[in-house]
């Protein structure tokens, strides 16, 4: 499979760092936003096609889960991502 390889930038940086986020308490989406330099919208967008919806008849990977918790939307790491966080090569810092 060469899915780490085909995985786009965002997608790439939202893995590595949900990966380095406490297992429990997952990340709070203004927190992950502020972190990567996206706007919350653009975040929830990629997380949308990277949770298990299913969109256009194809369910998604179900890499990432994102609750809400009483006023805040919190991101966390499902199975399926930390697998392939640990298939995938190191994040690059940003140039």
């Amino acid at each position: 499979m060469t899915i780490g390889t085909d995985l786009d930038p965002l997608s790439h940086a939202i893995l590595h760092a949900l990966a380095d986020a406490p297992r429990d308490g997952g990340v709070s989406l203004p927190r992950l936003g502020k972190q990567l330099g996206q706007g919350a919208s653009v975040l929830m967008r990629q997380l949308t096609l990277m949770g298990d919806a299913t969109l256009g008849g194809v369910r998604g990977p179900g890499w990432v889960r994102v609750v809400q918790m009483d006023d805040r939307w919190v991101v966390h790491l499902e199975a399926p991502g930390r697998a392939l966080v640990a298939a995938l090569p190191p994040q690059e810092a940003a140039s």
